[in-house]
């Protein structure tokens, strides 16, 4: 899995390479028969064939397979041969049989399932038939499935791998616009980025909120969801800071999660430090804490670090999915805003669904985010709605 431009097509390129060539031209290699898939036969020929880091341009002068384009297929020195396939038409893999087979952009197929398991049944030449997937992740079921079994191996490389034979302005424009994002970190790291089916805050809605800076803030909160235990396996602390303004009535407000810097096995004063100075850092004229697992303890443990730091505590009394359900309908109605650099918290956000948390552990950062946007909307929001007595003279 890799980012753009990161080298994928090469590597899949040598990946074939290495299994129909033998030690001379002539001599057979591991494998005979190859499935070449793409999206397209136009891509397939284009990019992973006469592409130009494809198949003929890696291969040497002695060791070149010819294309023969009526049959829509390779043939090397050695008689092995490569068979072009289209992703589109899974029907066609159905009959022919493979020692390997190259899959390119697997996250990007329309018909992703159908072909890939076409594939799976026609992979059984040979004493061990492989495929060498080459991808920009996407939140996909086949792929995720990939990477769930255990007979695949899982190599990542992201675009900065390949930046010799990138243009530096390319690079540059990209970084400066999508560095930090979500959308980033999937097409330049080649992150997958996992999305629960149902989850309250999906991929597409969080890049839509994505701003470059916050506007003059008229409030700033840290909101911390403290672990119960302080070892280096414990949960995170979750610490999410987060601002507000207040223009109009409170159904007009708007909210911006400034940064998260939530952290993990530091112990309880530890923590706390992290929770301090990240009030010190913003300005933030308030500390809010869930307090139902430490009690009390929470805010010793921040008043040891600063007597005078401005606290609030809070108490769950409702789930982390019923919490932050109407959190996620501020986002819907285009309220809250997300700055840049904020991709574990959205990651754990995308796994949040009515029926609780898909991912692993706690979603500690989530909960942070929660009770800062409570905080700052929900609650004044509510008191704004509370009906007042009228004096009437």
């Amino acid at each position: 899995m890799g980012g753009r431009g990161a080298g994928k097509t090469r590597a899949g390129s040598e990946w074939v390479r290495s299994m129909v060539e033998g030690d001379k031209p002539e001599d057979p290699g591991r494998a005979r028969r190859v499935a070449l898939i793409g999206e397209t036969l136009d891509q397939a020929r284009e990019v992973m064939i006469f592409g130009e880091s494809g198949i003929l341009a890696c291969s040497p002068p002695d060791r070149v397979p010819v294309w023969e384009a009526s049959r829509k297929r390779l043939v090397w020195p050695n008689g092995a041969t490569a068979q072009v396939f289209s992703a589109h038409d899974p029907e066609s893999l159905r009959g022919p049989q493979f020692d390997a087979a190259w899959a390119d952009e697997l996250a990007k197929w329309k018909k992703a399932e159908e072909t890939w398991d076409m594939l799976q049944f026609g992979l059984r030449l040979g004493d061990l038939p492989q495929a060498c997937v080459t991808t920009t992740p996407r939140n996909v079921a086949v792929l995720k499935d990939l990477l769930e079994r255990d007979s695949s191996v899982v190599t990542h490389a992201p675009t900065e791998a390949n930046a010799a034979y990138l243009a530096e302005s390319f690079l540059e424009e990209v970084r400066r616009r999508y560095d930090g994002t979500r959308l980033g970190r999937q097409e330049l790291d080649g992150i997958l980025l996992d999305e629960a089916e149902g989850a309250f805050w999906t991929l597409g809605a969080l890049e839509a909120s994505r701003v470059a800076e916050a506007p003059a803030l008229d409030r700033i909160l840290v909101a911390v969801d403290p672990p119960v235990t302080g070892h280096g396996q414990s949960d995170e602390c979750g610490i999410v800071v987060a601002g507000l303004v207040a223009e109009g009535p409170p159904q007009e407000w708007r909210a911006y999660v400034l940064a998260d810097r939530t952290v993990q096995g530091l112990g309880p004063t530890g923590w706390a430090k992290a929770v301090v100075e990240a009030a010190a850092e913003f300005g933030a004229d308030r500390v809010v804490a869930e307090v139902n697992q430490g009690g009390d303890l929470v805010e010793t443990v921040l008043r040891q670090v600063d007597p005078l730091l401005p606290f609030t505590k809070v108490h769950a009394s409702r789930g982390k999915a019923a919490r932050a359900e109407p959190v996620a309908a501020l986002y819907e109605q285009g309220r809250v805003h997300h700055l840049k650099d904020l991709g574990d918290l959205e990651d754990q956000m995308c796994k949040m669904t009515a029926q609780g948390y898909t991912g692993r552990g706690s979603p500690d950062r989530v909960d942070a985010m929660v009770w800062a946007l409570t905080e700052l909307m929900i609650g004044p929001a509510a008191q704004w709605r509370q009906p007042r007595m009228r004096i009437i003279v």
